[in-house]
């Protein structure tokens, strides 16, 4: 990932090997607890547990969830997608990360109705099962992942974002 302008502050656990990553404060002010719930949304999606040990399938070498601004997300959506827009959620496999536009994140979690904190577990998990080998550009798989998301965030407390679409 490149360095950003502004500084990062960071929450780790190195028992765990999960870092989140608080590069745009903003995030704070719209999802209390930011950090925290990151942290137990990411490892109940699978990142590694206190033993080192993923229980569903990202590498227990660890995983970083980045919670960036859309600028950051922007230069490495046109960097290594191509594409010259920010986006709601980037996931790269080595090493493992998950980066999340706050920008894109709120516009949609307002354009859907929903508290942002729910999107942004929403797209958290996305991104987990992603590293897990999860897609969703065949029906077939789209909806498998959709399932394994749903029953998730169900565990997590938040809505099913696939019902009555």
């Amino acid at each position: 990932m490149e360095p950003h302008s502004r500084r990062a502050s960071s929450h780790e656990k190195a028992e765990t090997q999960l870092r989140v990553i608080v590069m745009d404060p903003t995030w704070c002010r719209f999802v209390p607890r930011a950090v925290a719930l990151v942290s137990r949304a990411a490892r109940l999606a699978g990142a590694p547990a206190p033993d080192g040990v993923s229980r569903n399938g990202i590498s227990p070498g660890g995983i970083s969830i980045v919670l960036a601004d859309d600028r950051l997300v922007r230069g490495l959506n046109n960097r290594h997608r191509g594409r010259n827009k920010p986006t709601n959620v980037l996931t790269y496999e080595q090493p493992a990360e998950i980066l999340l536009g706050l920008g894109v994140v709120r516009r949609e979690a307002q354009a859907a109705g929903k508290p942002v904190a729910a999107h942004l577990i929403h797209l958290l998990i996305h991104g987990a099962l992603h590293l897990q080998g999860h897609d969703h550009h065949h029906v077939g798989d789209a909806r498998r992942m959709e399932a394994e998301e749903a029953r998730l965030l169900a565990r997590l407390g938040v809505a099913n974002p696939w019902k009555n679409r």
